[in-house]
């Protein structure tokens, strides 16, 4: 099978919003009045960002998944996306798998696959995704302020505790199969950024860590802030782990693509109502604080000295 004959079985579909999908050098996307073009990019490479292990239909969910999850994290809602895949040699099943699981949640969020690239290489796979968002309703890392509340969305760590399964670091007996869902197929936050447009003051998704993206907005904003590190969702399988590993997973563990939003104390109602409506749960873990910096906390308000990295593409 060749280049052509590849994207016609397996990637060209019909486009309903864009003006011009595959089968043009440039695809021609249209964006409503008022409204301003939000675009993300991620690269996927095999053994960095994906285990050769994973089920073609859930690495193709998530290439887009991480995305979109971007967008979330901006408030806009999907467009379009273009994807770049290089492939070592043409695997009907691997294209099928992966084909099926990549356009399943474009389908669910209206995203069109409206151009890219394919090539002969190691596998990796970059998506460069496009949204429309209300002018000057974007959700931002610059805008949180002292007071505001240092939110979550969903439960953090079950994806680091897969990973660290995998590297034979724990023992996760039955638990392992729905903890490997959670690292390979994780859900964007697509419905929750929308909600909160003109409710949260600024957002991120956790993608390398929770006090690593976390730190991101604090710095883009000016501020800082107090983290209660046992105030952080988990699932009850993590929760039955020592503390110790808890925490690693919930603070420094990536892959959750999950959002952490701030929002001043008197929009906590308009915060729970669009997790409501998102169906997301949503948790308050902190404050964000004038002084710079970040303070981690316990329960009982004692301050962890303990160091928590992110990941980092070129230090991990």
């Amino acid at each position: 099978m060749g280049e052509f004959e590849l994207i016609e079985r397996y990637f060209t579909r019909p486009t309903a919003r864009a003006v011009l999908g595959i089968g043009d050098d440039c695809a021609l996307l249209a964006i409503a009045p008022g409204q301003q073009l939000a675009t993300s990019t991620d690269l996927l490479v095999e053994g960095r960002h994906f285990l050769s292990t994973v089920a073609p239909e859930r690495l193709g969910h998530k290439a887009l998944a991480v995305n979109l999850s971007d967008l979330a994290a901006c408030g806009a809602r999907p467009l379009g996306f273009t994807l770049a895949l290089a492939l070592p040699a043409v695997d009907e099943a691997f294209l099928d798998g992966f084909s099926r699981g990549l356009f399943a949640l474009a389908e669910a969020h209206g995203c069109e696959l409206v151009g890219g690239d394919t090539t002969r290489g190691p596998l990796a796979i970059g998506i460069t995704v496009y949204g429309e968002v209300p002018a000057g309703a974007a959700l931002l890392r610059s805008g949180a302020r002292p007071g505001d509340t240092v939110w979550v969305s969903g439960r953090l760590g079950d994806a680091r505790l897969a990973l660290e399964g995998f590297r034979g670091h724990v023992s996760l007996g039955e638990d392992f199969e729905s903890l490997r869902v959670a690292m390979e197929e994780p859900q964007p936050r697509v419905a929750l950024g929308l909600a909160l447009r003109g409710v949260a003051s600024a957002a991120i998704d956790v993608s390398d860590g929770l006090l690593g993206d976390l730190g991101h907005v604090l710095r883009r904003s000016g501020v800082g802030a107090r983290i209660d590190a046992d105030a952080v969702p988990r699932s009850a399988r993590l929760a039955a782990r020592p503390l110790a590993w808890q925490r690693v997973c919930t603070l420094a563990g990536g892959d959750d693509y999950e959002l952490v939003f701030t929002a001043p104390p008197a929009a906590e109602d308009a915060v729970r109502r669009a997790g409501a409506a998102a169906g997301t749960a949503v948790t308050p873990i902190g404050r964000i604080e004038a002084e710079a910096g970040l303070r981690v906390v316990d329960a009982r308000g004692e301050p962890l000295a303990e160091d928590w990295p992110s990941f980092d593409h070129f230090k991990s």
